[in-house]
């Protein structure tokens, strides 16, 4: 089979329409990126902007790879999980664009790069989640699982995490003013790392309970919004929790989170509607919690 093919196919080289789905949204963001350059621009600073998009990006890709296990998990389908090297792989592939772009920005001078990753924390904090998402995009081959074994393999794979909250960091401690769509995204990691905590607990999670945990990682990402507001700019917590029931102005990053928990809630009913599932035993712990 070609190389070019080989990512819509299957193990036996058949086409695969769920992992076609999947490059298809991994590429999406690339897309809107042309649709930005070729229709209003970058504005005024476009490398800035180019860095931004592509860093997002990179952060979304992250948070769809973590969601692939529980999906998987709430809709039973284990053929999901070929989904998650496409992820993976293009999430390193926007966060060498980040990179690629500040660099860029720098003029190209490696010696100022390197001299700012020193002198600021969050550039910092930044260049670490990149050298750990290299890390697992050069051992995300079958050959370099092989070779490592996959135990070892699962345990350097769990750096994700770590890359996860890094890259929530640097995000946050970069945006400045406007910190809406880093809480979103620190809310979004904190329910699909709450998700798999209580999989890990109590097996194989109801629709019910899925609702819960999202529920709660809604309010707690609210009540962390809130809070900051109160603390960095001096506005009264109680009109800034408030905020997040007014929908003139912009959606919150709250309800972001609430609309996750949904999807996997709808998955777990969507599952336990199908005869196929509802004929199986229910999961063991332990089996839920090493998945």
């Amino acid at each position: 089979m070609s190389p070019f093919l080989r990512p819509f196919a299957d193990r036996a080289g058949r086409f695969s329409p769920l992992k076609t789905g999947a490059f298809a949204l991994a590429a999406a963001p690339t897309l809107w990126f042309v649709a930005l350059v070729a229709g209003p621009g970058l504005g005024p600073r476009p490398l800035s902007a180019a860095t931004h998009e592509a860093g997002l990006a990179t952060l979304r890709l992250v948070a769809l790879t973590l969601a692939v296990t529980p999906l998987r998990l709430a809709l039973r389908r284990p053929n999901l999980v070929s989904t998650r090297r496409i992820f993976g792989v293009w999430a390193f592939a926007y966060g060498l664009a980040h990179v690629a772009f500040y660099v860029a920005s720098q003029q190209f001078d490696l010696w100022r790069v390197s001299d700012e990753i020193v002198r600021r924390v969050y550039l910092a904090i930044g260049a670490c989640a990149f050298v750990m998402l290299s890390a697992l995009a050069v051992t995300s081959t079958d050959a370099m699982i092989a070779r490592l074994g996959s135990a070892r393999w699962r345990r350097l794979h769990r750096a994700v995490y770590a890359i996860a909250v890094l890259g929530c960091v640097h995000f946050f401690m970069q945006s400045k003013l406007d910190v809406s769509q880093a809480i979103m995204m620190s809310g979004i990691f904190a329910l699909l790392f709450a998700f798999r905590l209580a999989a890990g607990a109590f097996g194989d999670l109801s629709a019910g309970m899925i609702a819960l945990v999202g529920a709660a990682c809604a309010a707690a990402t609210a009540l962390f919004e809130a809070g900051w507001f109160a603390w960095s700019a001096g506005a009264p917590f109680d009109r800034a929790l408030a905020s997040n029931l007014d929908f003139s102005y912009m959606v919150r990053p709250a309800w972001f989170v609430l609309a996750v928990g949904g999807l996997l809630t709808f998955a777990r009913l969507a599952r336990a509607a199908t005869p196929r599932a509802s004929g199986r035993p229910r999961l063991a712990r332990k089996t839920q919690a090493a998945a």
